[in-house]
């Protein structure tokens, strides 16, 4: 079995989260062009004494992808 590597995903995490950071802060340029998938209205299960409500949207744009990009030179330089 595979060993998980913790540190990538982190900082594939940590790609994401400064592409969305850095699309939000120009906010009028190529940048924020992309994509969004997944539920548009929550999915909730009512079962009487417990509710429970799922939702998920991921919205991938090209500064994310960079912001990806760069947490992936990032790794290389600190394996």
């Amino acid at each position: 079995m595979k060993r998980v590597n913790w540190v990538l995903i982190l900082l594939v995490l940590v790609g994401f989260v400064l592409g969305r950071f850095i699309g939000t802060f120009f906010e009028g340029s190529f940048l924020n062009y992309g994509q969004s998938f997944g539920l548009s209205s929550p999915v909730v299960l009512d079962l009487g004494f417990f509710v429970l409500t799922f939702g998920l949207t991921i919205n991938i744009t090209i500064a994310s992808v960079l912001g990806v990009v760069i947490a992936l030179v990032v790794y290389r330089f600190i394996r």
